[in-house]
């Protein structure tokens, strides 16, 4: 019973998890991008607003949920 519920719990986080990520703007595009983004926003003053702002925090949200209901699910399913 509790596997199961983990397992349903497990599929609808990583399906919310696929969405969200999908539903975020891209930062820059191709490779030049890939190389001075990265600095750009590592190092740079911009912050995330509005929907976006969202959208990040319900991505860590849902990704460490995801691990801890993988942690978990391993732990039960013995």
């Amino acid at each position: 019973m509790l596997h199961t519920v983990l397992i349903v719990l497990l599929v609808i986080v990583a399906v919310s998890l696929i969405v969200v990520v999908l539903l975020q703007s891209g930062k820059s595009a191709g490779l030049s991008g890939a190389i001075s983004g990265g600095a750009e926003q590592l190092f740079g003053k911009q912050k995330a607003r509005g929907i976006d702002l969202v959208l990040h925090r319900l991505t860590v949200v849902l990704s460490v949920l995801f691990f801890v209901l993988t942690i978990a699910l391993s732990y039960f399913g013995l």
